[in-house]
């Protein structure tokens, strides 16, 4: 066999592999597990809070789509491994698995709206710290009294958000950020550690705790104990939010920060070395300069319109019981 054939069948089975992990992962998702809601509250006493949302299987490949369609770098890649894989067909799903939900180098305005009734203070207050990343990056977020394309909402069910260009896809009686029990009385050290780590989502940025450096420090058996002990996570869940690591073909990324803001606090009783991973309590430089990168701050106007990707029968709340009941 020439090497360029075990390349492309190392790569074939990869792509398979991740492709797999991501569909299992998806039918065990938040949509199908009607008595998660506990173990997505508020943390509490160190507990990790936050939960990457994902949109249901059968419209992660519209959801791919509307991605491609927003910003053409999230198309598929295969980093060093393109040339050989040129001639590769995969399917639509393998294809939503490898593509990313950046939003594009053209500056651009979010539009936030809150479900609940919420004081303007609290608001204003909000708003500032998703704005943090402005510091380096092009992508605004900005109040509305109409239907936002982020929708934040203070009621049950921990703290989460949706990745970048998918929050297109969320019906627009539907939060796209949770924040539970965020008042003007929580600590400011809470708003940055919290809502920052959120913004960072629905810009795109997934766990940095899931880059493959830090998860093979992780023990998985002391993993799935602890996070079923402090967040009530199965098994599943854990594989899904902590120890499935990130494709990094599919990625653009710094090398791994477990000092990012986008990184999970992890006790070194579950890691391999003894270690604690560190996790970020606020944007730190690496997280600035790689935001400026691929949202630099050029002089050219925003993009200002609402772009409506979902339609409210793309998701029926028969297969979402789980934020129906919220």
């Amino acid at each position: 066999m020439s090497e360029n054939e075990s390349q492309f069948r190392e790569t074939l089975a990869q792509i398979a592999e991740l492709a797999s992990a991501a569909v299992n992962s998806g039918e065990q998702s938040d949509y199908e597990h009607e008595d998660d809601q506990e173990s997505e509250e508020a943390p509490q006493g160190g507990k990790v809070g936050c939960t990457l949302k994902s949109v249901p299987k059968r419209l992660v490949v519209k959801a791919a789509e509307t991605a491609m369609r927003i910003n053409p770098v999230n198309a598929p890649v295969f980093g060093p491994v393109a040339t050989v894989a040129a001639g590769l067909v995969l399917n639509p799903q393998r294809i939503a698995v490898l593509t990313g939900k950046y939003w594009g180098p053209t500056p651009r305005r979010l539009t936030v709206s809150f479900i609940d009734s919420t004081p303007a203070n609290l608001r204003n207050r909000i708003i500032s710290h998703l704005n943090a990343w402005t510091r380096t990056g092009c992508i605004e977020f900005v109040y509305t009294q109409e239907t936002g394309q982020v929708r934040i909402s203070r009621g049950p069910g921990g703290y989460y958000s949706y990745l970048g260009t998918d929050i297109l896809l969320i019906p627009r009686n539907r939060q796209t950020m949770n924040l539970e029990r965020f008042t003007m009385n929580t600590p400011e050290s809470e708003f940055e550690r919290v809502i920052r780590h959120e913004a960072g989502h629905t810009l795109g940025f997934p766990h940095e705790h899931m880059r493959r450096a830090l998860v093979e420090r992780i023990d998985r058996e002391k993993a799935y104990a602890y996070f079923r002990r402090t967040q009530g996570w199965d098994r599943a869940t854990v594989d899904d939010q902590v120890l499935t690591p990130l494709d990094e073909r599919s990625i653009m990324a710094t090398p791994a920060d477990q000092d990012s803001i986008m990184c999970y606090q992890l006790p070194a009783e579950i890691t391999r070395d003894g270690r604690p991973i560190r996790g970020g309590r606020d944007i730190n430089q690496t997280d600035y300069d790689f935001c400026g990168r691929i949202y630099p701050k050029p002089g050219r106007e925003q993009i200002t319109e609402q772009e409506e990707a979902w339609r409210e029968d793309d998701w029926q709340e028969s297969q979402d019981p789980e934020v129906a009941a919220v």
